[in-house]
């Protein structure tokens, strides 16, 4: 497909000069960013590049300083975070945020019931309930995780524990995907799991990986995003990111040269 037909057809998330500043200190620089659709996209930078500032503006997590966002074509620059995700913008944490206490089953449940729109329905349909306890014993098992589902989250490993949310992700029917850091504080003999549960995403999802760890990024990543002070610094296919001495300075070092 050309680069004009490619141009022509609405990305999944898109920003136009999104920037975000706090008195003098600017995380987020005139950010201009596509997410194609059904895109596995990493976004990559230094410790303080601006990256979960990115995302929680995105989110709706911070108010822009200036700029718009887009998902699937409409402004939602404004909206608030839950009316984000009703419309399918959907993000995972650097340090989970599940119900500890609750079954692996019952978080994947509420996120499935609240979609539903019955979540706070005590009354409801028993048939209504039944469906999404279905719907994410499903998505456990699209995780590996049918055999844990009445275990409570506190007692996984935290391997499991990360796809645990991930399931919650899913169970609200993302279009856009935002993974920070999917990977972080899993030992590497778990995250080879999370890395896979990934990779057998739907493809109708449009995926945005934020993360540290390059093997998991080049592995997954399809494109791949450079920001540095709050700027994007390149974009471009794995290859060329690996091979641009600019990042290879500020942030890939000698990983890069291998």
């Amino acid at each position: 497909m050309s680069e004009v037909c490619q141009n022509s057809i609405t990305p999944a998330l898109e920003t136009r000069r999104l920037a975000k500043s706090f008195g003098a200190l600017t995380v987020a620089n005139a950010i201009d960013f596509r997410l194609e659709r059904g895109a596995r996209h990493a976004l990559i930078g230094p410790n303080g590049a601006g990256k979960t500032s990115f995302v929680n503006l995105v989110t709706g997590a911070l108010p822009p300083s200036a700029g718009d966002i887009f998902l699937d074509g409409a402004e939602i620059t404004r909206l608030p975070q839950a009316a984000r995700v009703k419309r399918g913008l959907v993000r995972t944490f650097q340090v989970t945020q599940l119900f500890r206490g609750l079954s692996v089953l019952e978080n994947v449940t509420l996120a499935v019931s609240e979609r539903r729109g019955i979540g706070g329905d005590l009354w409801g349909a028993a048939g209504d309930h039944r469906a999404a306890i279905d719907e994410a014993y499903g998505l456990l098992e699209q995780m590996g995780l049918a055999e844990e589902a009445l275990r409570p989250v506190a007692t996984l490993a935290y391997g499991r524990q990360r796809l645990t949310e991930i399931a919650v992700a899913l169970g609200l029917l993302p279009k856009v995907l935002l993974l920070d850091e999917p990977a972080a504080g899993v030992p590497s003999g778990e995250s080879g799991r999370i890395i896979e549960a990934i990779e057998r995403l739907s493809p109708n999802i449009a995926l945005l990986i934020i993360e540290h760890d390059m093997d998991l990024v080049f592995r997954l990543a399809r494109r791949i995003t450079v920001l540095v002070q709050g700027r994007v610094l390149v974009e471009g296919a794995p290859a060329e990111i690996a091979a641009d001495p600019r990042v290879r300075q500020v942030y890939l070092g000698e990983r890069a040269a291998r």
